[in-house]
């Protein structure tokens, strides 16, 4: 599980990285009239932000955009849950492991290593299920920067108090962008059985990241950011509650507890009645 959230915060952060090299590239306007597949790609992206701008907000396009975004890559958001609750159900299986191969010689390492990937194979788990949905934005992410950039209509359009081609005068979006992000990965958090040192300091290190992030980009990009995780917390709340999730979890834990305090008793009348 450890080896899997480091895995997403890598993604989380080679994904960040990538936008920032985005800030360089593609100085040229796009227009119906610009021939490369990518701009081509950017020109049909803006058309739909377009599309969607009713009343003209190019705000209200982003966020009606985001939304579908999401909804479409819903199905790679439940493949991750399920992986998730997979690795949660294997976790004895795992410290059993662990403790086989606990020295730290490259050869019991090995052995851990192999032990765990027969053990995933069986149980159908892919590792790399955590950085699926964060991947598959990415194209979107940087056809919004694109678009924001490059295209005039995009660049020059306003949403309440924001122009989406300057940063946010007011930094609430960066804010907001930062509680939501911090509160879709705190829900995510809930969920998992075991929350060590390098859960619960990702949890509070990425919303510091997309403050930064969010601080200076297009107050487009920022608005997407924050609409996508909200999305993603109320699709959390929804899919994989973890409050309930948690119920389930302790009542568990006492249904043990209980049962075992019920073997001990029956144990000691046992040994009263020789």
């Amino acid at each position: 599980m450890k080896k899997k959230i480091i895995k997403r915060f890598l993604c989380s952060l080679l994904a960040l990285s990538l936008l920032l090299v985005l800030t360089g590239c593609g100085a040229e306007k796009i227009s119906v009239h610009s021939t490369g597949v990518w701009e081509k790609f950017v020109w049909f992206f803006a058309s739909l932000i377009k599309f969607l701008s009713f009343g003209g907000s190019m705000g209200i396009g982003i966020i009606l955009l985001t939304l579908i975004i999401k909804t479409l890559l819903f199905p790679l958001m439940a493949f991750q849950i399920k992986s998730t609750k997979k690795m949660q159900i294997i976790q004895p299986e795992i410290k059993k492991i662990q403790q086989k191969y606990s020295g730290k010689d490259m050869e019991s390492r090995r052995l851990q290593s192999e032990e765990m990937q027969r053990l995933y194979s069986e149980n159908g788990i892919n590792m790399y299920a955590g950085c699926l949905p964060i991947l598959a934005q990415m194209p979107f992410l940087w056809a919004l920067f694109q678009s924001i950039s490059r295209v005039e209509e995009i660049h020059s359009g306003r949403f309440l108090w924001l122009d989406l081609g300057q940063y946010d005068p007011y930094y609430v979006l960066p804010v907001l962008a930062s509680i939501f992000t911090f509160i879709s990965s705190w829900l995510s958090m809930k969920t998992a059985p075991e929350q060590n040192g390098m859960t619960k300091s990702m949890t509070y290190v990425t919303p510091v990241m997309i403050f930064f992030m969010a601080f200076r980009i297009f107050s487009g990009v920022a608005l997407y950011w924050v609409v996508q995780n909200i999305y993603q917390a109320i699709q959390t709340l929804l899919i994989s509650n973890p409050f309930k999730i948690e119920k389930e979890r302790q009542a568990k834990i006492q249904a043990e507890r209980d049962l075992e305090k019920a073997k001990r008793k029956a144990l000691k009348k046992a040994l009263k009645k020789k």
